[in-house]
């Protein structure tokens, strides 16, 4: 499974910001897709996740409001749109096919993982 995330950039805060993860071998389009960060210096976080049909999304509380996850199947993407961005947000984004069909918070569920965008939100 290859994904291939990409749109991140340098922002200020209050901007938003459309992450995509193509995969353009359509070998993922059974699986549920999340998305994790990395900040400098701390550890790989939950972000959101989309079941394999979009019908199913979750969000981790800290992006909940700010952040919605979608799905276009006939484009096998994965989008992350994100509103209203803090510098906490600053981080590497990575997209990721988890092993069944709808996702899980924990990254020990996804096996296939794109290379990374960088996010950066200045004050």
């Amino acid at each position: 499974v290859q994904l291939q995330a990409s749109g991140g950039g340098l922002v200020q805060a209050g901007a938003s910001l459309r992450l995509s993860c193509a995969n353009p071998r359509r070998t993922a389009s059974n699986n549920a897709v999340g998305w994790f960060r990395q900040a400098p210096g701390k550890e790989r976080e939950f972000v959101a996740h989309i079941s394999w049909n979009g019908g199913t999304t979750y969000y981790a509380d800290s992006v909940k409001g700010r952040f919605a996850v979608s799905r276009d199947r006939t484009k096998n993407t994965v989008y992350l749109q994100m509103d209203s961005l803090k510098p906490e947000d600053t981080a590497v984004y990575y997209c990721a096919a988890a092993r069944g069909s709808f996702g899980s918070t924990s990254a020990s569920s996804y096996n296939y993982w794109g290379q990374g965008t960088l996010v950066t939100v200045s004050s």
